[in-house]
């Protein structure tokens, strides 16, 4: 592609998508970085990561982006495969954090392969859909989405990571609710559900996990011990009142009562040091990425793009409702992180790749 074609691609591209999401990540990194201004012996190994990690997933984004997503998903179940084996290998040769036995350390750097088994269910349930649409109620088709949403799932639930497992399955669950499912079948679906949630709660979840459901219950049960951080997360968007304390002037960041301020608690971290006047600047962005999403499925012209931006959609909604949620009290800690603004390389990477793909959508929507 010659400069010339590549300027003019690059003035077609759906900067209304880009920009809410470049602005999320700049307000992460600006998190990481202030959590370390008032700290001796600062460590900036997160935000050098980040940063790193931003820079690989925009080159990612502008090389994906310029690839027809009807191509992208010819290789829909390579992806889907590399995604289960790594999800296998990772018991024998991966690292265990906090319990949970789902990384790769590869020069330095965690990998977390669930986050592309996240990327390659949308694009292989989405082909499938589409290379079965008018049979999408056919038992085949259904049997193949059970299957293919099940094997991540159960993986992921073996590390184990209740949080990325339900994810994965909210993914399943979302296209499987496109069928327009008669009452028979809601019941049924109701019914394994119920069935399911009982076996998951006596044979799969461990003790931890257990724990903080019935801290979500009653986060005060136990205040210093397994509700702790759940109140410290709630006392820091408290404590920020209307325009925060100041960038680097968190009590409960900089002190480090607020614990993971740089994943699952990011979203206390931004409401303490900037109030509600940050907050809401930053829930106005994910709200115009969300209303951007809503108008590319609805100009989609075809099955196969709709399937696409759908599924990310899914993904980046739902991580978010449980991250601030779990942040309010609203909603147990499941360990999930806010896109585009929480610390982790591989679900940054992932995302923006995703993201990628909704240009390649929106730009062919446009004819290009």
């Amino acid at each position: 592609m010659s400069l010339k074609e590549y300027l003019s691609n690059l003035k077609k591209m759906d900067w209304l998508l880009f920009t809410p999401v470049l602005l999320l990540i700049i307000f992460g990194l600006a998190t990481l970085y202030t959590t370390n201004l008032n700290v001796e012996n600062p460590d900036w190994t997160a935000f050098n990561k980040q940063l790193l990690s931003a820079g690989l997933g925009l080159i990612g984004l502008f090389v994906i982006k310029f690839i027809d997503y009807r191509r992208l998903t010819n290789y829909s179940w390579l992806i889907y495969i590399v995604a289960l084996i790594l999800l296998a290998v990772v018991f024998l040769w991966g690292k265990t954090i906090r319990g949970t036995t789902g990384w790769f350390v590869l020069f330095g750097f965690n990998f977390q392969p669930v986050e592309l088994a996240k990327f390659a269910l949308v694009l292989t349930v989405a082909s499938l859909y589409h290379k079965h649409r008018g049979r999408e109620k056919s038992f085949s088709t259904v049997a193949t989405l059970i299957l293919i949403t099940t094997a991540p799932v159960i993986l992921t639930m073996l590390q184990p990571d209740l949080g990325s497992a339900a994810m994965l399955l909210t993914v399943g669950l979302a296209f499987f609710g496109l069928l327009s499912l008669k009452p028979k079948q809601i019941i049924y679906v109701t019914f394994m559900a119920i069935v399911t949630a009982i076996a998951v709660w006596n044979f799969v979840l461990v003790d931890y996990q257990k724990n903080r459901i019935m801290t979500f219950v009653d986060p005060m049960r136990d205040p210093l011990g397994r509700g702790y951080n759940v109140r410290q997360s709630m006392i820091a968007v408290g404590a920020g009142q209307a325009l925060g304390r100041g960038l680097g002037l968190g009590t409960q960041s900089q002190l480090r009562f607020l614990p993971e301020t740089a994943t699952d608690f990011i979203f206390a971290a931004i409401a303490e040091s900037l109030g509600l006047l940050g907050a809401s600047v930053l829930l106005a962005l994910i709200a115009w990425l969300f209303l951007r999403i809503l108008m590319i499925i609805k100009k989609c012209r075809d099955n196969l793009s709709a399937y696409l931006v759908f599924g990310f959609g899914v993904i980046f909604f739902t991580q978010t409702v449980i991250n601030i949620g779990m942040n309010l009290g609203l909603l147990p800690v499941m360990g999930l992180p806010l896109p585009f603004v929480s610390y982790g390389g591989s679900f940054l990477i992932l995302s923006l790749a995703a993201i990628g793909v909704m240009e390649s959508v929106s730009i062919r929507q446009r004819g290009v």
